[in-house]
C-alpha cells in the first residue's frame, strides 16, 4: 500500500488485526445467525482501547489519530461487519460529537465511560418521515424552567437499545427549520425514554436497530450539545466522521470478500484446473483487488486531512460513495466466483453481501453523497 504509515499506525493496525482474527471472526456467523449483540466482545475491545480511539488521553482514551482509527475499523469490519458498526458510530458519531462540541463539563463526564466502554454511544436523528432531509423531523423539545421536555420517534437507531446514552435532535423552534435544531444528551433510564421493535434486518444483524420514542421525557437544560439551534450543524460535522468510517467498513468487508474468493478460487476445479486459472475468475479477482485498493485510499487520504485539521466534508462523502458502491460491487463478485456455494450460508461471502448493502443508504445514501459532492464543486 503506498500510502505512508507511520510505525504506530502500524502498530494498531497488526493488533486490531490479530485481536479480530482471533476474537470476533470465529463467532460472526454464529451471532449473525442467532441476531446476537456483541457484547462481550465490545467490553475487550473498550479495554484495548478501540472505543475511544480519537478520545484523548485525559478522558482515558487512546488519543489515536483518524488514520489509525480507519486502519483499525477495516480489520473489524473484516472479521464482523455488526461489530464494526457499532465501533463507528460510537467512535466517529457519538464521542467525536462530545468532543467537538460537549462543554468542559460534559466532556469530562459523558467522555470516559464512553471511551472505556463502559457505555455505548448511539446518535438519533432519522425519523419516520425524516431521513435524507432531517428539517422534516418531528421531534420537538420545550424549554421549561431548567429542562427540555422532548417528544417524537427516532428510526433506525444503530445500538439504541444497547447504549447508555443517545445524542438525540429535535426542534426548539420550529419557525427557523433547520437552524431550528437543537441536540440533547439523554442517558439511558431517562424517564420518558423506551426502546420499541427491533428491525428484522436483511445484514448486520447482530447490531441492534430500533425506533427510540420519546415521550415528555424531561433531560436537564445542561445537556445540550453544541447549543441550542446548533444540532443540524453538530449532526452535519458528525456525519463527516461518520462517512469516513462507512468508507472504512466498506474496504473491511470488501477485504474479507476478495480473501475468500482467492481461497476459494485456488481451491475449487473445473475443467480439470483451479478456477482461478481461468481468465474469467482470474480477471474478476484483479477487478476486485484494484476497487478495494482505489477504496483504501480515498478513505485513508480523508482521515488525513481530518487529522491535518483541513476540512474534510467533499473528501467523506466521496470516500463514502465510491467505497459502499464497491462492497457491493465486490460482495456480487464473490457470490457470483462461488457458484451455487455462495448463495449459501455455509460461506461467508453470502452474509458480506447481504452486510454490504445498507452502506450505500446510512448515514446519507449515495444519492445524498452525489448532491454534497456536486454542490461542492459547482459552488467554488
Amino acid at each position: 500500500m503506498p500510502f505512508h504509515l507511520t510505525s504506530e499506525q502500524k502498530m494498531v493496525r497488526k493488533m486490531v488485526r490479530e485481536f479480530a482474527r482471533s476474537q470476533l471472526l470465529p463467532t460472526a456467523a454464529e451471532r449473525d445467525r442467532a441476531k446476537e449483540f456483541p457484547a462481550e466482545n465490545l467490553r475487550k475491545m473498550g479495554a484495548l482501547g478501540l472505543l475511544g480511539m480519537m478520545v484523548p488521553v485525559e478522558y482515558d482514551g487512546a488519543g489515536a489519530d483518524t488514520v489509525s482509527y480507519v486502519l483499525a475499523l477495516m480489520e473489524v469490519a473484516s472479521a464482523c461487519a455488526s461489530t464494526a458498526v457499532v465501533m463507528s458510530v460510537h467512535n466517529s458519531v457519538v464521542c467525536g460529537s462530545v468532543l467537538r462540541h460537549g462543554t468542559k463539563e460534559q466532556r469530562a463526564r459523558f467522555l470516559p465511560p464512553l471511551a472505556r466502554g463502559e457505555i455505548l454511544g448511539a446518535f438519533a436523528m432519522t425519523e419516520p418521515l425524516a431521513g435524507s432531509d432531517p428539517a422534516r423531523q418531528e421531534t420537538t423539545a420545550v424549554r421549561e424552567g431548567d429542562r427540555y421536555i422532548i417528544n417524537g420517534v427516532k428510526r433506525f437507531i444503530t445500538t439504541g437499545k444497547n447504549c447508555g446514552l443517545v445524542i438525540v435532535t429535535a426542534k426548539t423552534d420550529a419557525a427557523k427549520r433547520h437552524r431550528g435544531i437543537t441536540a440533547f444528551i439523554v442517558e439511558k433510564g431517562t424517564p420518558g425514554l423506551s426502546v420499541g421493535r427491533t428491525e428484522d434486518k436483511m445484514g448486520l444483524c447482530a447490531s441492534d436497530t430500533v425506533d427510540l420514542y420519546f415521550e415528555n421525557c424531561a433531560v436537564p437544560a445542561e445537556n445540550i450539545l453544541g447549543g441550542e439551534g446548533n444540532g443540524f450543524t453538530l449532526a452535519m460535522s458528525a456525519l463527516d466522521g461518520g462517512r469516513i468510517g462507512i468508507a472504512a467498513q466498506s474496504v473491511g468487508v470488501a477485504q474479507a470478500a476478495l480473501s475468500a474468493s482467492i481461497a476459494y478460487a485456488r481451491e475449487r476445479e473445473q475443467f480439470g484446473r483451479p478456477i482461478g486459472q481461468h481468465q474469467g475468475i482470474a480477471f474478476q479477482i484483479a477487478d476486485m483487488a484494484v476497487e478495494i485498493e482505489a477504496a483504501r485510499l480515498m478513505a485513508l487520504s480523508a482521515a488525513s486531512l481530518k487529522d491535518q485539521g483541513e476540512n474534510a466534508t467533499l473528501e467523506a462523502s466521496m470516500a463514502k460513495l465510491f467505497a459502499s458502491e464497491m462492497v457491493n460491487r465486490v460482495t456480487a463478485k464473490a457470490v457470483q466466483i462461488h457458484g451455487g456455494y455462495g448463495f449459501t450460508k455455509d460461506y461467508p461471502v453470502e452474509r458480506y453481501y447481504r452486510d454490504a448493502r445498507v452502506f450505500t443508504i446510512y448515514e446519507g445514501t449515495s444519492e445524498i453523497q452525489r448532491i454534497v459532492i456536486s454542490r461542492h464543486l459547482l459552488m467554488k
